[in-house]
Parts: C-alpha cells; structure tokens; sequence
C-alpha cells in the first residue's frame, strides 16, 4: 500500500485500557479472594447466615474481577483487529452486563439461603462471626479506595450542547445555465462528492461525467466527472476525538467491578448489624432478614448496571437532547437534515450517519466543521445530496 492510500485509513481503536485500573483490580481480587475464603469457613464454623452469605457474595465478586480482568486483556489485545467494524470499544460495556448477571444470580442465591435459615434458624456463634464481619468490611473499604474514587457508579450522561445556527456552511448559489443548484453546466447536472481530509486535489476526467468526492480526516479531495451528473457528497471521518480515552468515569467495567465490592460492604454492615442485635436482643430472624435486605438491594444495582450497559450493546439511539442539537446545527431554511443515526461504539464514543439536502453549494467539509463542537463523535459520514 502506498504512502497516499494509508492517509485513506480509518482509525477503529475506541478503546480505553488504563494500565493503572487494570493493577487496581488485580490488588482488589487478590484481597477478595483471601477474605473470601475466611468468611466462608468461619461463616461454616460459626453458623452465622449473614457471615456465610457475605463469604459467598466474595467469591462471586472474585470471579466478576476475572471477567473485568479478562475483558481489559482481549480489548488491549485486539485494539487494532479488523475482525470487529468499530473496533473493541463495546467489550468494556460487555463486561460491565456480564458482572451484572453475576451480581443477579449472587442475590437469588442468597434470597433462597436466608428464606430457608429464616424457617430453619441453627445456633449463631456471634463473637466470632461479628470479629469476621468486621474484618470483611475493612476489606471492603479498602478495596473500594484502592479502584478510586472516579468509578462511584454516578452517570452524568451526555453533556448538553446548545443549538447554533452556523454559517460556515452557508453559500450562495451560483448561477447557471440550466441547473439552479449546481455550479456546474452540465445537461441534468448530478455530482457525487467525497471529500477526503487532506486537502489534496486530483481530478480525473470520465465518460460518464459523475464527480465523486471524499472526504477523510486528511482533507483530501477527489474529482470525478461522469455523465449521469448527480451531485452527493460523502464524508467519512473520524472526526479527531480519540483524546477521549482518558475518559474513565464510563469505564463500565469498572464501575460494574466497583458495583462488587460496594455490594460486599453492604452485606458486611448488614451482618454485623444482624449479629450484633442478635447476640443483645436474641433476635436470631433478624440474621436471615438481613441476608434478604441484601439480596434486594444488589438486585436492584445490578438491574441499574443492565439499564446502562444493555442499550450500548444493542445500539440503541443516543440522548434525544444531544441528537436534536445535531440536527439543530445544521438545519435552516435551504439545508434539512434528511437521516440520521447516531449510536455508541464505546462507552465513550459516537458514531454517526447523516445524511443532508441542501439547496446551497455548502460543502462536506463545512459540515464536518459545524459538528467539531460534539467531541463525542469520534466516527462520522456525512451525505449531502444537492436538492
């Protein structure tokens, strides 16, 4: 491949490994692993319901942390993979849903435990299950300072941008011959223009009269003359919005593994509540309680961690408000937005079809440049039909 065609390929990599939440998670699974394997023997030996549950809860946030884990590997890994059309963005939110299963299927589990301790109480060793308890919640608060304090679950969605009128790509139309919109003069005048970014101009002359341009991030820009005369104009950019990466507050991997270790200190202050009410008050029921007071409040974050993930997965559109500004921007009295599709290939990351009429000889590039406010966009094609 030539010098000039590289400058014709598109970026696909949408994804945002951070090395120092990758070692984060190891420490965090390290500890879990550990701790687990003490609450789940002492939870044993001690008959304590709520000891038991939080060991068992441990160990499936363990084997989420190796999803979380895994995930941050093969993204890095296939970066640059031609297997997958907008690159390996979506894995991280792929992880994030998978954790949520997981914490599903943690809080069933330890629905069905408690019910059945609840009708089938045994004897509670409190001393040493609330001194178990206590240590699980010290781990527990470790582990969430150690992922950081960027990933608390808050999502401030999609930032708001205000609508502009913009006349970068207002022009006059030229005058013609036959043809009202085209500057051209050409017996039923259609043009094709792609635009390419790198602001090279070639034009090569054709039986058939059709011009072609595209346009790509090098600006660059090719002609075509054909017979058939019809005038669209395509750009494909990937619109320069890559330093996004640092971006880690959507990073639902993470969040769904920082979702684990809050789920585990919860149900650690619930058993040594639990304990400690029982061994003073001899409420023994309020142990099991516990254990499904716990099990309705993960099941209620892990349906909130499905809510965010699952329409990233199925591509579902963006935020009405961010979208109409898009449309806002470029549409006035000659130039209407004809189509559009806007959707995440990241968590991070738009991409977007648009395709405009326009009776003004406004350009692609023109276009491009109104739209450089919506830094999310990091992968845009742009179709101008002359009208």
């Amino acid at each position: 491949m030539n010098k000039i065609a590289e400058k014709y390929i598109h970026q696909h990599n949408f994804t945002s490994v951070n090395e120092q939440n990758v070692k984060r998670t190891w420490y965090v699974l390290v500890i879990t692993v550990i701790t687990m394997a003490v609450e789940v023997i002492a939870g044993t030996i001690y008959g304590s319901m709520a000891l038991l549950a939080d060991g068992w809860h441990m160990g499936t946030h363990a084997a989420a942390f190796c999803i979380t884990l895994f995930t941050y590997s093969y993204a890095k890994k296939h970066a640059n993979s031609d297997k997958f059309s907008f690159g390996v963005g979506k894995v991280g939110v792929l992880g994030g849903y998978t954790s949520a299963i997981a914490l599903a299927i943690v809080a069933i589990i330890m629905l069905v435990e408690s019910l059945h301790r609840l009708w089938s109480p045994i004897e509670i060793q409190f001393n040493q299950s609330i001194l178990v308890a206590i240590i699980g919640l010290v781990v527990n608060i470790a582990s969430m300072f150690i992922l950081g304090h960027e990933h608390h679950g808050h999502d401030h969605g999609d930032h708001k941008h205000h609508s502009h009128k913009h006349d970068d790509h207002k022009h006059h139309s030229h005058e013609h011959d036959d043809h009202k919109h085209h500057s051209h003069e050409h017996d039923d005048h259609e043009h094709h223009s792609h635009e390419h970014d790198d602001h090279e101009r070639h034009s090569h002359e054709h039986d058939d009269h059709e011009r072609h341009s595209h346009e790509h991030d090098g600006h660059k820009h090719h002609s075509h003359e054909h017979d058939d005369h019809k005038l669209h104009s395509h750009e494909h950019d990937d619109h320069d919005h890559h330093s996004h990466e640092h971006h880690s507050g959507n990073d639902h991997n993470l969040k769904a593994a920082y979702f684990h270790v809050l789920a585990d200190a919860l149900t650690s202050v619930l058993a040594i509540c639990a304990l400690l009410v029982g061994k003073f008050l001899g409420w023994y029921w309020l142990d099991p309680i516990m254990g499904v007071v716990g099990a309705v409040v993960i099941t209620k974050w892990a349906l909130g961690l499905m809510k965010q993930t699952s329409p990233i997965l199925l591509d579902e559109n963006i935020d009405e408000d961010y979208q109409l500004d898009i449309v806002n921007t470029i549409d006035d009295e000659q130039t209407k937005v004809t189509d559009i599709h806007i959707w995440r290939i990241s968590a991070d990351h738009y991409s977007a079809s648009i395709a405009i009429c326009t009776t003004t000889d406004a350009s692609v590039e023109s276009f491009k440049h109104s739209l450089n406010k919506f830094d999310k966009l990091s992968h845009l094609t742009i179709e101008v039909n002359y009208c």
